[in-house]
């Protein structure tokens, strides 16, 4: 089978430029460029890239059922460290300890995969919602979630989505929709 011969002209469509981490336009200056991405039921896996970098994916086999989180240093945009806390059949402690010593600035980017909420207490809700969550405590099992948040935060993000695991509306049987989002976040001064 022949797909273009001599003579034929094949052209290809034009390609709109994308920017970092796939975004439709390029972050302002002292910006970091994000998109985020949900897990799919219990099926795909979060992915979370930060200036074109893959923080957390399936593919660099680091993201897990539960809360997939990313510490990033909100100055120079450096990745802290990247873990998943299992929401299911996992100890919340492990969570509260990765995330309560946070310094102020960092960053802290969470996308759902399967579970995000069972093992959730008040403390972890109270963590999320100082933070910069508005959803952290309504979350509940088999929601999807994106949010990115910064301790020492004055008021609450712009950058979360939540669905709630509904059996009306749900993509999946038995999980709600994945959730994309992406932006640009301003760097941190190092004054601050």
């Amino acid at each position: 089978m022949r797909l273009a011969g001599p003579g034929s002209s094949v052209t290809a469509e034009p390609r709109a430029r994308k920017y970092k981490c796939g975004l439709p336009q390029p972050c302002p200056e002292e910006h970091l460029a994000f998109r985020m991405v949900s897990g799919a039921a219990n099926v795909i896996g979060p992915k979370i890239c930060l200036e074109d970098k893959m923080l957390m994916s399936s593919v660099k086999d680091n993201v897990g059922r539960g809360l997939n989180i990313a510490l990033v240093n909100g100055v120079n945009g450096e990745l802290i460290e990247a873990r998943a806390f299992d929401m299911w059949a996992g100890d919340v402690n492990d969570l509260l300890k990765f995330i309560r010593p946070l310094h102020e600035g960092t960053l802290v980017f969470v996308a759902s995969y399967d579970d995000p909420a069972t093992k959730m207490n008040e403390e972890t809700r109270k963590l999320f919602s100082e933070l910069g969550s508005r959803n952290a405590k309504e979350l509940a099992f088999r929601d999807s979630w994106v949010f990115v948040g910064a301790k020492g935060v004055q008021n609450k993000s712009p950058f979360e989505q939540h669905v709630k695991n509904s059996k009306h509306t749900n993509k999946y049987e038995g999980w709600p929709e994945a959730l994309e989002m992406e932006g640009c976040i301003p760097r941190r001064s190092s004054a601050s």
